[in-house]
């Protein structure tokens, strides 16, 4: 190992994800063939509220979003970050003060945010997740439910290939997510209607995607991996969790028939039941719905028998990527992380 990398492999990295709901943000260390979480901050900040009507980043989002990346940037300092890669997702890329928002962000935090495209988002949460895929099937279709987008990749194992890698055969980014379609259809008081409503809207949107029957034909042989919220909450009501424990949740199965419970849960419950629920909390109550609405859509087009729950995805990718490009590992190491 050339001296500089074995400097690297004592260096701090740092992911953030500015999205349209969250800011998240990891610390690592590399560890082994994989990397040590040493820190961590999420905080939802609901940067595209409103985004979808006025075309803007409103003044109030703005505001959370700058108060929560200058923790992040204090946790950075901290830390004493080595290497970092801070990135912006729908909200910044659809609003048309996207660039100004970022802009300030520098000015006030001095974090340096990069707004990505959506198949660089896609290509980030599936090189989180790789761990989790079940690599005795055929591949995966791996779904993130973003605030503002989500994205669907197609991820194929090549029975031929004795390492069984995954490699992208394809994917899709649809323009919806958590806020943006339940500020269209309402996230308060769902009804069974409204819900069948967001989910025929979804489902218009895959419609598109070119590798839709070729999955289709394979979908015995693929399972669902889901990294969002969205099934992270679904995952915590099916345990049963006095309070969300991602031990419990990041790498956990669940079958057809378990998301058809929480979902007819979910169903019969009253906005003032799912604030109550402590998986879901009143900062998620109203946008829970519209999570649930985007997971029915995938998972009638792709109908696979099982799914596995991903804590994890796009800051995990970015620190895969960042690691893997520096030669932290002995051996191409895939970013193994508990």
């Amino acid at each position: 190992m050339h001296q500089a990398e074995h400097a690297r492999r004592h260096h701090t990295y740092a992911a953030l994800d500015l999205g349209t709901n969250n800011c998240r943000l990891l610390v690592a260390r590399p560890a082994g063939d994989g990397f040590r979480v040493i820190d961590a901050f999420s905080r939802i900040v609901r940067l595209g509220e409103g985004l979808g009507a006025t075309g803007s980043l409103h003044v109030n989002a703005m505001r959370r979003a700058v108060d929560a990346l200058a923790v992040c940037a204090q946790k950075m300092h901290d830390r004493r970050v080595d290497r970092a890669r801070l990135i912006a997702t729908e909200a910044c890329r659809a609003a048309d003060n996207g660039l100004l928002f970022v802009e300030r962000v520098l000015r006030e935090t001095g974090l340096d945010l990069e707004i990505v495209d959506r198949e660089t988002e896609a290509r980030l949460a599936a090189a989180g997740c790789i761990p989790l895929i079940d690599r005795h099937m055929d591949g995966v279709v791996l779904f993130d439910i973003g605030g503002g987008s989500s994205e669907v990749v197609w991820l194929d194992i090549d029975p031929a290939d004795p390492a069984r890698q995954p490699v992208v055969k394809g994917w899709i980014s649809l323009p919806v997510g958590v806020v943006t379609l339940s500020e269209r259809h309402g996230g308060v008081r769902v009804t069974r209607e409204s819900f069948e409503r967001m989910v025929d809207d979804v489902a218009a949107m895959l419609d598109p995607f070119e590798h839709r029957q070729a999955i289709a034909e394979r979908v015995g042989r693929l399972h669902l991996l889901g990294t969002s919220g969205t099934v992270t909450t679904m995952a915590g009501i099916h345990l049963g969790l006095p309070r969300y424990d991602r031990r419990r949740v990041d790498g956990l199965w669940m079958r057809r028939g378990d998301v058809d419970e929480v979902l007819e849960g979910l169903l019969a419950m009253t906005y003032e039941q799912r604030v109550a629920n402590a998986c879901i909390g009143p900062e998620r109550a109203d946008l829970v719905m519209a999570g649930c609405a985007i997971f029915e859509a995938i998972r009638r087009a792709f109908p696979c028998e099982r799914l596995r729950v991903a804590d994890r995805g796009l800051r995990e990718g970015l620190l895969v990527q960042m690691m893997q490009k520096d030669h932290v590992w002995r051996r191409n190491g895939a970013g193994r992380h508990p």
